[in-house]
C-alpha cells in the first residue's frame, strides 16, 4: 500500500521557497495572506479562506489592518488564523515607530505621517495621539491618550498637558484619526486645536501641528495655515 502525499505541505513549501527566492513580489495578493494563516495554523490549508478574505476586504492592507474581532466574525477564521496577520501588522507598526524615534529632528507632518498611518489610520474607533518634542524638536515620546468612538475621541488638555511636564517637552504636535477616510477637519477639531493652543501659549508651549490620519490620507493644520 503507497504512503499518502500530503499535497498542502507540497503546496506550502513551494510559496515559501518563492518568497524565499523571489521576493514578496513573486506572491500573489492572495498568497501573501495564505503564508500568514499558515503562522497559526501550519496543517491547515489557507489557500481558500485566504482568497476569500481578499473578496471581502480588497486588499492586503485592509486584512491586516483589520480589527481582531472583524476577523474573528469572518466564517472559517479561529484565533490561531489570526496569529499572522497580527505579526505582520505589529511588525509593520514597531518598523516605523523606530524608523521615527530614530529622526534627529522633526520638520513637517510627512516625518511622521508614515507610522501614524500604520497605528492608526485603519483603526475603526478614533485615537487621539500627542508627540512630545523638546527644543531641538527631536522626540521624548508619543503616546496614545485617548480612544474614542466611531467618529468622536474625548480630548482631555489637563492630561495632555500633564504629560509635557512629566516628559519636560518644549512642544508637541497632536494627532487623531478619522476612521472615515475623510480627514477634513470638523469643527470640533478645530475648536479642540484653538482650545490647546491657547492652553499652549499660557504655558509656553509651541503646539507645532495638529494632523489628522486617513487611510492614505493626511490633513496638516501647519501646512494649511491653521497653526
Amino acid at each position: 500500500m503507497g504512503k499518502t502525499v500530503d499535497t498542502r505541505a507540497g503546496h506550502r513549501k513551494r510559496l515559501r521557497e518563492k518568497l524565499i527566492k523571489a521576493g514578496i513580489d513573486a506572491l500573489s495578493d492572495y498568497e501573501v495572506i495564505e503564508i500568514l494563516l499558515t503562522l497559526g495554523t501550519p496543517r491547515k490549508d489557507c489557500k481558500v479562506l485566504a482568497k476569500e478574505l481578499m473578496k471581502k476586504f480588497g486588499s492586503i492592507h485592509e486584512i491586516i489592518y483589520a480589527d481582531d474581532n472583524e476577523l474573528l466574525n469572518f466564517k472559517g477564521i479561529g484565533p490561531n488564523n489570526i496569529f499572522g496577520i497580527k505579526l505582520a501588522r505589529e511588525i509593520i507598526k514597531s518598523f516605523h515607530k523606530s524608523k521615527l524615534m530614530k529622526r534627529k529632528r522633526i520638520k513637517s507632518a510627512g516625518d511622521i505621517v508614515d507610522y501614524m498611518t500604520s497605528s492608526m489610520g485603519y483603526m475603526k474607533r478614533e485615537m487621539f495621539k500627542t508627540v512630545f518634542l523638546n527644543v531641538k524638536n527631536e522626540i521624548l515620546k508619543v503616546d496614545d491618550l485617548f480612544i474614542g468612538t466611531v467618529n468622536e475621541s474625548p480630548v482631555y488638555p489637563r492630561e495632555i498637558m500633564r504629560k509635557v511636564f512629566i516628559y519636560n517637552a518644549t512642544s508637541i504636535i497632536i494627532v487623531h484619526n478619522h476612521p472615515s477616510g475623510d480627514v477634513s477637519p470638523s469643527k470640533g477639531d478645530i475648536l479642540v486645536t484653538e482650545k490647546i493652543k491657547n492652553i499652549c501659549n499660557t504655558m509656553d508651549i509651541s503646539l507645532l501641528d495638529h494632523i489628522i490620519i486617513g487611510k492614505d490620507s493626511y490633513y496638516s493644520f501647519a501646512e494649511e495655515g491653521l497653526i
